[in-house]
């Protein structure tokens, strides 16, 4: 159960002043005894209400039994001893403009299942089993991150077509996930909202996992079952904008309160939402409290903090907008509010992740504040356009785009990047990812393969929505579950088998991962052969020199003897081949990996490979692989030692993994 804080002036000006970054400790329904009477404490912040009342189950609804008491800053409070855990209940609110609504609880943490809007007295206990995982999380820089997106209504449902409770839903995605390989699950959506079709980017409840799949001890479960498997628990958050929705934040005491007063400032015109007044403390602290509600209580281990670049900019998607104090276009207040929020969270909720979904080239996203935003990650936007306009191309014309796929490496150092192929990428007619590709259905698959693995071999943590590992044919619909037959199909399990591959490369492969912000995590090899459309070039650990080679056809051309340079004499062999057979290809192999005594591309020695068309291959020096292996097992780490020589291509066991 969490802290109860009194409703004192002290602590009252704590919040006002930006100094108690726990408000819901102190607001919203808190079950408490004063003086020998057992019952639950309400607190709303209403500064321009006439008169607030708490209507519930526990007074027939009457506005009259329960009037609340005005306190300082234009706060109100009452104590009702005849409420109860597990009841309903509203803030009556009269407005400055004279009229009367029932308004939500903003620091509600449970509330009824849409369309009804009532908050719910709820603060149970939960006995958590997760403290070795919370102990030691950390941001993960030089630590894999291969995340799975899900939107946890639409993954799967039950028999009867409704949602899946979180506890059904903890273990069936658990076992999944840890099937697949990932490492981290991020959830769209899980915060309270009104209108399914938001996909949950339209809040009401900052401080409650949505009623829908059950109760904040249920959600609670999934966090600690996940935690259970060595799987971290990441989720989008939504401070810069909020609905319109009556029983919501909007004027919630008559006029604008939570939102900026100016529509100019305060309303988007593209989502038809409210804006949050970062220039307010009490508005900054009831978001920053909500960051610390789910990284503390929830045991969260990160938040994506959702449309960034509308928060920076006041003339984001506008034709009339207030320039800043010094004429500028940036919004000074939130600039300082997710300062704020990240010097926060990264204090009161160590090892926690903060990622920025920002589309601009704002600088410093992920550099400590006070002189950046003080982010740990920035999602890729500029590397996922880049690369997916590449793909959609017709072979035949990609040589005239050739440095869509290098251009990443110009900036990739610039700051700590998520490559994120999110849900945004397959809904309003964009298409799923696999209808993106060009040509007949084989040749989409082998260039969605050639494309997942140029993705999981660049630098940066890796996102991927869910049903795009299976390669789902049509976009997705938040109405309805995954097509999960579809995974036993020979096709679609073999995109299936790729990914579980990439994952298990990626975690097992210090290179891989090791030096994504480094120069050094990457060289190019070849990087103009814009004839053939081909690509070449090393990962590399920089701490122990490990390293591999990526070679990329990019054309459904098959190129025999092809030559690359390597730095190193000897034997080499395959890690991955997209043309596999067990990832749906032709199976090609190579007759020959020992390197020729002459010089390429700038490089000692070369191999003459052969290239399937529109495929990646992945090699490393059977020598170098020996010493890692040899080396880890003189250290005692023999677990390690089996999971390197693990990385070895061989088949997968192949069962069926429907989540039913």
């Amino acid at each position: 159960m969490s802290q109860t804080l009194p409703l004192d002036h002290e602590h009252l000006q704590k919040l006002v002043t930006s100094d108690l970054v726990r408000p819901d400790q102190m607001l919203g329904a808190h079950q408490v005894t004063e003086n020998g009477v057992t019952g639950v404490r309400f607190g709303v912040w209403a500064p321009n209400a006439q008169h607030v009342s708490v209507v519930g189950d526990f007074n027939g609804w009457n506005g009259f039994d329960n009037a609340m008491q005005r306190l300082d800053f234009g706060f109100w409070s009452a104590f009702v001893p005849s409420a109860l855990h597990g009841q309903r209940y509203k803030y009556r609110v009269t407005g400055a403009n004279g009229l009367t609504e029932d308004k939500m609880d903003p620091y509600g943490t449970f509330f009824e299942v849409r369309p009804s809007t009532s908050s719910i007295v709820w603060d149970q206990p939960f006995d958590w089993t997760d403290s070795a995982w919370m102990e030691s999380r950390t941001q993960n820089f030089d630590r894999p991150v291969s995340v799975y997106e899900v939107h946890a209504p639409s993954w799967a449902k039950r028999d009867d077509g409704w949602f899946l409770n979180y506890r059904d839903f903890a273990h069936r995605l658990g076992e999944y996930a840890s099937y697949m390989g990932y490492t981290h699950v991020e959830l769209l959506g899980v915060m309270e909202h009104p209108f399914d079709g938001s996909w949950g980017y339209q809040v009401t409840g900052y401080y409650a996992p949505t009623s829908r799949m059950g109760s904040p001890e249920d959600f609670k479960y999934l966090v600690d079952h996940l935690h259970s498997l060595n799987i971290g628990v990441l989720l989008d958050w939504v401070p810069g904008h909020f609905p319109t929705d009556a029983a919501g934040l909007a004027n919630f005491d008559g006029g604008p309160l939570f939102e900026y007063a100016d529509p100019r400032k305060g309303y988007h015109n593209d989502w038809n939402t409210l804006i949050f007044d970062y220039g307010r403390n009490e508005v900054v602290m009831f978001l920053i409290g909500s960051a610390l509600k789910w990284l503390q209580d929830f045991h969260v281990d990160g938040l994506r903090v959702d449309a960034v670049a509308s928060m920076l900019y006041l003339d984001f998607s506008r034709t009339e907008w207030i320039p800043n104090i010094h004429g500028g276009r940036e919004n000074l207040e939130a600039i300082a509010f997710l300062k704020r929020l990240n010097e926060v969270t990264h204090h009161l909720a160590p090892g926690c992740m903060i990622i920025a979904e920002e589309s601009t080239s704002f600088p410093g996203v992920t550099t400590p504040s006070p002189y950046g935003l003080g982010f740990d990650y920035k999602w890729a936007m500029g590397w996922m356009n880049d690369t997916l306009r590449y793909f959609e191309e017709d072979p035949l014309w990609r040589k005239y785009h050739h440095h869509a796929l290098t251009f990443f490496n110009a900036y990739r150092t610039s700051e700590n990047y998520v490559l994120a192929i999110s849900h945004d990428e397959v809904v309003h007619l964009k298409k799923s990812l696999v209808a993106k590709m060009p040509g007949d259905w084989y040749m989409q698959r082998a260039n969605y393969r050639a494309f997942l693995a140029m993705m999981w071999t660049t630098p940066g943590k890796k996102l991927l929505f869910m049903g795009q590992e299976f390669a789902q044919p049509t976009e997705w619909n938040h109405d309805a579950g995954l097509p999960w037959h579809l995974a036993d199909v020979p096709d679609h399990r073999g995109i299936m088998n790729l990914v579980r591959r990439l994952n298990a490369l990626y975690v097992g492969r210090p290179d891989w991962h090791a030096g994504d912000t480094l120069d050094a995590g990457l060289q190019w090899i070849s990087a103009d052969d814009v004839e053939n459309s081909v690509y070449a070039y090393i990962r590399r650990d920089p701490g122990t020199g490990a390293w591999s080679l990526v070679v990329a056809n990019m054309t459904p051309v098959y190129r025999d003897l092809y030559p690359i340079g390597v730095p190193e004499a000897g034997e080499y062999r395959v890690l991955l081949s997209t043309d596999d057979g067990e990832y749906g290809g032709f199976g090609t192999q190579q007759p020959d990996l020992t390197t020729k005594a002459e010089g390429w591309n700038g490089q000692h020695q070369h191999l003459r490979l052969s290239l399937p068309p529109t495929s990646v291959l992945v090699l490393e020096p059977v020598e170098t692989a020996a010493v890692t292996i040899s080396a880890l097992k003189s250290k005692g780490a023999v677990q390690k030692a089996v999971e390197v020589e693990a990385m070895l291509p061989k088949s997968m066991q192949a069962t069926s993994i429907e989540p039913v």
